[in-house]
């Protein structure tokens, strides 16, 4: 397996918001009790265990139809709870012999929700890895960390990826805008330090950011030179977007990259599959096929869409 990464040239990074990949046991200190069998959710084993191998054949999924399939070398997570979902993912469910690694975030979110990166170590060998912690604005509870990660790639370039999940919009946009500029503010702040090192540094950030296109958190993380090559991303079903409110499509999951990166990149697409998506038969169309309605069971796989990124790693 190592030999045919060897002479391939590709490189392809996942992202994915996986809705509230939660266990159904209790972690202390946590508010996780809506996800629990004694719930109105009524989130039990076999719920649980039937949503994992979901989004492990979702990662299959995006490594391409069958004529050329490639492992994804990198999945950037969101939404999932702790180390026990990751360690089940990459251990115990239809990813069990993809061989990845893994590293993640113990954030102080409320509900314990964490961000995570998967990776293989065939074609990445990690290097480094810590949590950026963003304290929050006054009156507001603490956002889920950023996660940093730095390693090899198999053409010896130095790839350096952050992953984030930025605070939600459930008080409104407006309200909650300060806090995505600062979790914005954080991530600049880090690349800055990265590229005063080397000036030309392999970049990647991606994640949910709960901000669309032209928002002002996205637009300053553009203006440090990072560039979103999932800005024009569409589907082959029909999605015009990682996420559907009402009817409406629009992406909240993003990838960013630094300009000798976007050099590399080959495509970046959104990937919906059909079996990811459902009728839409309020709005019309298509829509992701998610595990809940409110709080009804739908016994589906997300409400995001994954985006895939693919870049050529020598000329």
């Amino acid at each position: 397996m190592l030999i045919a990464l060897l002479l391939t040239s590709w490189f392809t990074f996942v992202e994915l918001n996986c809705e509230n990949l939660f266990d159904c046991m209790h972690d202390e200190g946590k508010n996780d009790y809506e996800y629990l069998p004694t719930s109105k959710r009524k989130w039990d084993r076999g719920k649980y265990w039937k949503k994992v191998n979901r989004i492990s054949k979702t990662i299959l999924s995006c490594g391409g139809d069958d004529d050329n399939w490639q492992l994804p070398d990198m999945v950037a997570l969101c939404e999932v709870e702790n180390d026990t979902v990751l360690h089940d993912i990459v251990r115990r469910s239809l990813l069990r012999n993809a061989g990845y690694e893994y590293v993640m975030t113990d954030s102080r979110d409320e509900r314990g929700i964490d961000v995570a990166l998967l990776y293989s170590p065939f074609s990445f060998r990690m290097l480094d890895h810590y949590a950026l912690r963003v304290e929050p604005p006054e009156g507001r509870h603490a956002t889920r960390d950023i996660l940093y990660v730095k390693g090899q790639v198999i053409s010896d370039d130095t790839l350096h990826v952050f992953v984030v999940h930025a605070p939600s919009r459930v008080d409104g946009e407006k309200a909650t805008r300060p806090y995505r500029l600062r979790v914005a503010d954080s991530l600049c702040g880090a690349i800055d330090s990265i590229r005063r090192v080397d000036g030309g540094a392999h970049v990647v950030v991606a994640g949910d950011f709960n901000d669309y296109a032209g928002d002002s958190a996205l637009v300053r993380i553009a203006r440090h030179d990072m560039i979103e090559v999932s800005h024009d991303a569409g589907g082959r079903h029909g999605a015009k977007g990682t996420y559907k409110y009402k009817g409406r499509w629009g992406s909240l999951d993003h990838i960013f990259v630094s300009r000798p990166l976007y050099d590399r990149l080959v495509e970046c697409r959104i990937h919906d599959e059909e079996f990811l998506l459902e009728d839409d038969e309020h709005y019309g169309g298509k829509q992701p096929h998610r595990t809940y309605v409110g709080m009804r069971y739908h016994d589906g796989y997300s409400d995001h869409l994954p985006l895939v990124a693919r870049f050529r790693l020598s000329d």
